[in-house]
């Protein structure tokens, strides 16, 4: 016997008491732990800058 054989073949468990949960509500649920919180509003800083000088760090390096 594995360890899940016991259960492998039950059906999901939807309560009768609770809706499901949306998918727009386990993202808004979750998003508090986004691991890059305000990555895209760097990357988008840093693109503006690069139009801004029309050019980039890396040929500042060559």
């Amino acid at each position: 016997m594995n360890d899940y054989s016991d259960i492998i073949d039950h059906p999901h468990y939807q309560s009768s008491k609770r809706p499901h949960m949306s998918m727009t509500g386990r993202a808004a649920q979750f998003s508090a732990f986004a691991a890059l919180t305000g990555y895209d509003r760097m990357i988008e800083d840093t693109r503006k800058e690069v139009m801004e000088n029309g050019r980039d760090d890396e040929e500042e390096e060559s």
